[in-house]
Parts: C-alpha cells; structure tokens; sequence
C-alpha cells in the first residue's frame, strides 16, 4: 500500500498578534486596536494546512515545558495532526512569536524559538522509519538546517523545503537535497542576492537557484501567484492568484505550502502546475480571514473549485 503520510518537520510558535492601523516605524509607538493570541509555527502551521484539508499528518517538533505546551498539543489533536512526535522539553519555553498587522494585511514578525532550538538529528534519526515511508516530507528553517539535511537525506517520496526564515549563508545541501525548494520573494532575494518584485525577476532568481543545485524551485509572489522551474526542462510556468481582499496575510504561505503537500500526497493526477494553482487558491482564501490556523480553510475549498472547473 503507497502512503498517503506527511511528514512536517520543524516549529512550533505562540502568536502573540497585535492589529493596528499601520505597521509602525523604528523607534516609533502607535496605538494598537485588537490583541489576540493564536498557535502558530511554520512547521505547525504547515502541518495544519494539510491537516485541515483533509490530509493524514504528523508533526515532529519540540514545545517547551511551560503553560503553553499541553494547550499547543491539545490544538493540534483537535486539527487532525498526529502529534506522537513532538516533545515536551524541559527548561525551556515553548517558542514565541510576536506580530504585528496593519489595515492593509501586511504584517512584521519576531520570533524567539525557545524549544525549537533543541529539535535536533538525533529527534529525526528517532523516527527515521516515519520520514522514509512519507508521502511528502515538509521542512522550513525554523530549526536547525541540519534537521532539514537529515530529514530530506532520509526521505524517498517528495520533500519540501520552504527557506524560511532566509539564509545568507548556508549549506549547499539546503538546496540541492529537496525535491522542492520553495521561498516568498523576500526570501529569494535573501538567497541569491537578486532582486524578487515582479515575475521576471522571480524568473532570474530561479535560474540561480537551479545553478546552485535545486532540482525545482517554487517562488511564490503574493497576489501574483507564483512561478514553477524544474531542473529538467527548465520552462518556467507562472500560475496566478485569485485576486482578494486581504485582511490578514500572517500564514498565507504556510497555507500554500501545506495545500501543495496535501495536493502532491493525495491528489497526484493533478501534476504540480495543477496542485500549485490550487495551492494559491488555498492561500488566497486564507488572508481574507484574520489569524493564521484559525484562518485555514477545510476541504471544501479545493471541492468548490473543482466543480468551478
């Protein structure tokens, strides 16, 4: 029987999320106007996305040993993730994010990663039996990168590795292990050193990413949508977003990111330029709510909009 699994490996946050009119400037103070906590992570986050959309997921992660743990742990039971994997650790606080949103859905964030520091080889060389018999394995930077090296050295289906947060410097290996290399446009200019603001330049930052060794490279552009290049064909195909009133965009690409796994795990007669159009639909719908897994959608928005079709 071929596994329909996916594996997430990495973070697990606590949102701490302001809403103000505007993001402020530095040094600057402004009046806030809402002040919610939610769970978030992109590893967490990514692990929901597919979870909500009906996908068999398990989380492997770390969560401190404070108030937060048990209450982060029972979220993810009640969302559908599998969470035999993530540990409690002690001394340490389950990792924190604080953000800010404006009016017009753009946000700032900083993380403090607390526990998510001490998810280590050792954690996925545990579970290894787990990675290998995934259908797609998910990784982002938020823990070490040698967790992402080992897990994507690990897997034999289809692994994910979003670049975020970027790296200056980094090992090669990042790039080349994936079967996918995925970044916003911030994070391919942090990469490559190019600037990422229209499609073109997407284009010219996946070329160089290609050159450095990623077997394909999805670069993500926001209400653009995104571009797709493998390292085969090297034809770059560009898929739009529909266009939406954001409200929120805190998660959007976790959303993407979990849609394409859930996609490429269980949906496979799609092929990837289907499963990334539906996986932009997804975060679409996303940043018209405000939060970040609260605001996932279930499996009903990929059913809307096959009947659309």
């Amino acid at each position: 029987m071929v596994s329909n699994q996916i594996v997430v490996i990495g973070s697990c946050m606590v949102d701490f999320v302001s809403y103000a009119p505007r993001l402020p400037k530095t040094g600057e103070t402004i009046h806030g106007r809402k002040f919610v906590t939610n769970f978030g992570g992109k590893g967490a986050n990514q692990c929901v996305a597919a979870a909500k959309l009906g996908g068999e997921t398990a989380l492997i992660a770390r969560v401190g040993d404070d108030v937060w743990a048990k209450k982060y742990i029972d979220s993810l039971c009640k969302d559908g993730v599998k969470v035999d994997y993530v540990k409690e650790t002690e001394s340490f606080s389950t990792g924190i994010a604080q953000i800010i949103v404006s009016d017009t859905g753009e946000n700032q964030i900083v993380i403090v990663a607390g526990a998510n520091n001490e998810l280590s080889v050792e954690d996925v060389e545990c579970v290894k039996d787990v990675i290998t018999n995934a259908a797609v394995v998910v990784l982002q930077l938020e823990t070490s990168e040698d967790v992402a090296i080992k897990a994507c050295q690990l897997c034999r289906g289809i692994s994910i590795l979003n670049g975020a947060p970027a790296l200056s410097k980094f090992d090669l290996q990042l790039l080349q292990l994936p079967t996918i290399f995925c970044v916003n446009e911030s994070e391919a200019t942090v990469f490559t050193g190019l600037p990422v603001n229209n499609v073109c330049e997407a284009e010219a930052a996946a070329t160089k990413l290609l050159f450095l060794g990623c077997k394909s490279v999805i670069i993500t552009l926001g209400p653009l949508g995104a571009i797709y290049v493998n390292n085969e064909d090297k034809q770059f195909i560009h898929i739009g977003s529909p266009l939406v009133k954001s409200v929120d965009s805190t998660g959007a690409g976790d959303a993407f990111i979990g849609a394409l796994a859930y996609l490429l795990a269980n949906e496979k007669e799609h092929g990837i330029q289907k499963s990334i159009q539906l996986a932009c639909i997804v975060a679409a719908d996303t940043v018209t709510r405000p939060g970040t897994q609260t605001s996932f959608p279930g499996p009903e928005i990929l059913k809307c909009r096959k009947q659309d079709n």
